[in-house]
């Protein structure tokens, strides 16, 4: 090559490097949007689709950013799925059974009356059937998901009123999940309403609700529901283990490079790993907080809880009589659950039954 030839290409790629090249890079940046049925406040719920972004951005060295967006910046809490179906994001950050109005079968890959635990979902999701059933079903909306955390077994909300048997259910205006609970809770004569958690504060206060549930004490407390209902409520039946989840859309799951596939599976596990073990740490003290400045915490009594799991036993018979495939994925998660239960009798079981009994 001759000078003048090698002083051309050094001017070329001098170019290159002050001017095109930085174009050609942010070109080559992929950028996702994620949209969240939670406000920003509510670092726990919220903060899972946060970190997760972190993470993407962290293990792709920037390459790969994923915006998030709250409840109400993008779309409505509840409008992920048709988002998701539309190819307007590209995932979301959501609880299923928000969705059952579309197929009662999304309630179990959220959580469902007298069903998994946080550790017993993750496992059926993960090494069972759970996740490859119910992806079958969110094919046809155009996703398919990752765990984004479990709350663990959730409280059983607050009530403006004492709940001392079945009875007293009837008529009461309360805020539920959605899904089979509330179908449950409305054969029991509750007038089942779900609406975003953010929503509920004032629906209290004006006495449009009677009573809510969300999730547990450190978010109940952040949402302030304890200021408007006196009387907080334990377990919550219907959810012995929330998973909430990342929705992912499919088209462009399927356009990633098996790289960025990967990461996304990793940043997943990494926030299922952070805000399931958050709550561990955040709701013991809440707990202790709203005691202390009056509320009332109360078990519910054993009939509340018999009448219960009869209403939902008969809303998962009627369900699994005109639907397959409810019933095939009911009966999956039944028989998972039964040998759960029993390897729960001789483990975990009488090992906390004793150590709650202690004084430490």
């Amino acid at each position: 090559m001759d000078r003048r030839s090698l002083i051309k290409n050094a001017g070329l790629a001098g170019v290159l490097a002050a001017g095109v090249a930085p174009a050609v890079h942010a070109q080559a940046a992929l950028r996702w949007r994620m949209a969240t049925s939670f406000p920003k406040s509510l670092e726990t719920l919220h903060g899972a689709g946060v970190k997760f972004s972190e993470t993407v951005k962290e293990l792709s060295g920037g390459k790969f950013e994923v915006s998030v967006h709250a409840a109400g910046e993008l779309m409505p809490a509840f409008g992920i799925v048709d988002a998701l179906e539309g190819d307007n994001i590209e995932m979301g950050l959501t609880a299923a059974y928000y969705y059952t109005g579309k197929d009662p079968v999304f309630a179990f890959s959220c959580a469902v009356p007298f069903g998994l635990t946080a550790g017993q979902t993750q496992a059926w999701k993960e090494h069972g059937n759970g996740r490859k059933l119910l992806n079958e079903v969110f094919a046809k909306y155009n996703f398919q998901t990752l765990s984004a955390l479990n709350t663990g077994t959730q409280m059983g909300g607050w009530y403006r009123k004492e709940i001392k048997s079945p009875e007293d259910f009837k008529g009461l205006k309360m805020r539920l999940g959605g899904g089979v609970f509330g179908e449950s809770m409305a054969k029991l004569g509750v007038v089942a309403q779900n609406m975003p958690g953010g929503e509920v504060y004032q629906a209290l206060e004006k006495g449009t609700l009677d009573a809510a549930e969300f999730v547990g004490p450190y978010d109940d407390e952040k949402l302030g529901y304890n200021k408007v209902a006196k009387f907080y409520y334990y377990p919550g039946w219907w959810e012995g283990g929330a998973d909430l989840e990342f929705f992912i859309n499919n088209k462009a799951l399927a356009k990633l490079s098996p790289e960025n596939k990967a990461i996304i599976k990793a940043a997943a596990a990494v926030a299922y790993a952070d805000g399931t073990s958050k709550y561990q740490v955040l709701n013991p003290p809440a707990l202790k907080r709203l005691v202390a400045s009056g509320t009332q915490l109360k078990a519910f009594p054993k009939a509340v809880i018999d009448a219960g799991f009869k209403t939902a036993q008969e809303v998962y018979a009627e369900h699994s009589a005109k639907d397959a495939t409810f019933k095939k994925i009911f009966e999956d998660m039944r028989a998972f659950q039964r040998d759960q239960i029993l390897w729960n009798r001789v483990s975990e079981f009488p090992f906390n039954q004793y150590v709650n009994g202690l004084k430490l």
